[in-house]
Formats: structure tokens, C-alpha cells, sequence
């Protein structure tokens, strides 16, 4: 009777909780037997053997994705427990890799971005490209003009480490000598190196800058070809027009045609924030970005070959014709590669 006393009582759960367990359990009985399937299924498609897959497994993968997928939605509104809850986010996260996830590997990606994907997306947007395009040929015409009115322009327009002897008024010879070969040309792997990582600031800012209506993108565009045509200037004032026109373009058709798609992608984004359309903004938003994301992708290709350019063919070659060739091919094999390279046939499913 003492001992009774002393006893601590049972104590019972509420019904109410009592109640949600055995709907939890009745819910899991009721499927489990099949997300065991489906797991074992998965488990040997992750484990690269699909021979142990039957082939009423394997047709059957879709369907047993699609009622697992299921049952984590009613998992989650009717609040079952937190285990089975983690158990069947993360089989569904596998299941739709399995199911919807890309079948190729990087090369197979690369070999389908370069054999027409890149060439597709620039298509895509060859308004953009126009209005970029004419922006770049108006700010070249306006650094010319300026310094032509004003030599004083030039050193507004070109920063001081980048124009180092290369000034209005310079000595024929010695520009002559900035535009040698590399045992000539002193000087001249600073002038390469700044104007490359120059450049390739110019083409991250000018994606970036987009968001912004595409207004700084235009700007940016005018102000970097303001700077090259200024450069101009001096060496054609110097007679030296068509020497330092062949010196760019060995690698300059390269590179400043990634500066022209760079603009012309930040320019797409924020034309189509402008302008979207029957769409919502962030629908539009979303389709622009993703084919602007692939341009951007071969801008630093070709930037990436421009910097082979600069750094080898043209400080090994140095005549003005050669040179001359050299660009215009590479132009050439730019013009024909987005203009003609076909778009990637999709996949069948």
C-alpha cells in the first residue's frame, strides 16, 4: 500500500497525438513498399549499373517519381514525422536527377555549346549586337573628333599607364618602334597586358552594368572605343594610321568582338527589362539571362584566344600585311562561325 503510494503514475499521450502517429504510420505502410522500390531502383542507376534494373523497373521509374513526389506533398500539409519527412525529400531529390537530370558530362556540354549552342544564343540577339555595334563605331568617331578639336582630350580619354610615350606629338620613329615585334619592343608587353586585362574588365562590366536598363553598358561601350580612337589619332597624325590598325587587329578582332557581344548580352538583359513584353518581368528576365549567360560564356573564349594573339602571333609577327591577314581571318572565321554554325538539334526525350 506504502509502495503504491510512491508509484509514479503512467502517464498516457493525448489522443490527439496518439492520433497523428497512427496516421503517420498507416500513411507510411500503406507506400513504403513502394519508395523501397523506387530507392533500390535509383540506388543502381547512381551506382552505374542499370542491368540489375528490370525492365518493368526501369518503365516504371516515372510513375513511382511521380506518386513519391506525391506523397511529400501530402508529408509535408499533413505534417508527419520528421523522418519520414527527410526520407522522402531526399529520394525525390535523387529520383528527379534520375529521371529530368542532363545526361551529358562536360565535354559532351562543350561539344554542344560550340557546335552551335554559343552560334544560336549570339543570333539570338542581333538587335542587341546593332545597337551595340553602332554605339562601339560612335564612341571611336567621338575620341577621334575630340582630340582631333583638342589635343588635350587625349589625356582625359587615355589613362596615363596605358599611353606611356604614345601622346599627340610623339616622334614618328619611336611610335613606329611600340608597334615592333619582341625584339623591338620595349614597352610594348605592358601596353598588351594592360590593354587585355583592360579589356576583359570592359566585357564583365559591360554584362554586369545591364541590369541598369542597359544605360552604363552604352556608356561604357562609348567611353572604351572614345579611348581607342584617340589612340588612332595619334598614330595616323604620325602617318602611322594603317601600321597600328594592322597591330590591332591581330588579336583586336578578337577581342574587341567580345567586348561587342559582352555589351550587346548586358544590353539584351536590360532591354528586356524595358521591354518585356506580354511577360512578367522576371519571366522575361529569366529567358534573357540564360541565353545571355551563354554568350558571356563564349566571350571568355574568345578572350581567351585573343590572349594567344597577343601574346605570340603578333609579337612574332611583324609586318603589316601579315598582320593585316591575320585579323581579317580571324574576323572572317568569327563572321561565319555565328552566322552559319546551325543550332543544336534537341534531344529527343
Amino acid at each position: 500500500m506504502v509502495l503504491a503510494l510512491f508509484r509514479k503514475a503512467e502517464i498516457e499521450p493525448p489522443a490527439d497525438i496518439e492520433a497523428a502517429s497512427l496516421r503517420s504510420d498507416r500513411f507510411r505502410l500503406e507506400r513504403e513498399v513502394e519508395w523501397q522500390r523506387l530507392d533500390r531502383i535509383v540506388t543502381a542507376l547512381e551506382k552505374n549499373a542499370p542491368r540489375r534494373i528490370s525492365d518493368e523497373d526501369l518503365l516504371e521509374l516515372p510513375v513511382l517519381y511521380r506518386k513519391t513526389a506525391s506523397s511529400l506533398a501530402v508529408a509535408r500539409e499533413t505534417s508527419l514525422d520528421a523522418a519520414t519527412l527527410a526520407y522522402l525529400e531526399s529520394l525525390v531529390r535523387r529520383a528527379w536527377f534520375q529521371v529530368y537530370g542532363p545526361r551529358i558530362g562536360l565535354f559532351g556540354w562543350l561539344r554542344r555549346f560550340l557546335g552551335g549552342g554559343w552560334s544560336a544564343a549570339v543570333r539570338a540577339i542581333w538587335l542587341d549586337i546593332c545597337i551595340a555595334f553602332a554605339v562601339m563605331v560612335a564612341g571611336t568617331i567621338v575620341g577621334w573628333l575630340l582630340v582631333d578639336q583638342d589635343e588635350r582630350w587625349y589625356y582625359s580619354l587615355v589613362p596615363g599607364g596605358m599611353a606611356g610615350g604614345r601622346a599627340p606629338g610623339a616622334d614618328p620613329a619611336a611610335l613606329q618602334e611600340t608597334l615592333g615585334t619582341a625584339e623591338n619592343s620595349d614597352g610594348l608587353g605592358v601596353f598588351a597586358a594592360y590593354l587585355f586585362s583592360n579589356n576583359t574588365g570592359v566585357c564583365i562590366m559591360a554584362f554586369a552594368l545591364g541590369f541598369a536598363f542597359g544605360v552604363p553598358t552604352l556608356l561604357l561601350l562609348v567611353y572604351n572605343l572614345a579611348l581607342l580612337g584617340a589612340m588612332f589619332w595619334v598614330f595616323q597624325e604620325a602617318s602611322l594610321g594603317l601600321d597600328f590598325a594592322a597591330w590591332l587587329s591581330v588579336h583586336g578582332t578578337t577581342e574587341l568582338g567580345a567586348i561587342l557581344l559582352s555589351g550587346a548580352a548586358g544590353l539584351h538583359v536590360g532591354r528586356t527589362m524595358a521591354f518585356p513584353g506580354d511577360r512578367s518581368i522576371l519571366a522575361a528576365m529569366q529567358t534573357a539571362g540564360v541565353r545571355a549567360a551563354q554568350v558571356m560564356v563564349g566571350c571568355t573564349i574568345m578572350l581567351i584566344v585573343a590572349g594567344l594573339l597577343e601574346g605570340y602571333v603578333r609579337q612574332l609577327v611583324g609586318d603589316t600585311p601579315s598582320r593585316l591577314a591575320i585579323g581579317g581571318t580571324m574576323l572572317a572565321l568569327w563572321i561565319v562561325y555565328f552566322a552559319a554554325m546551325p543550332a543544336p538539334k534537341e534531344r529527343e526525350t
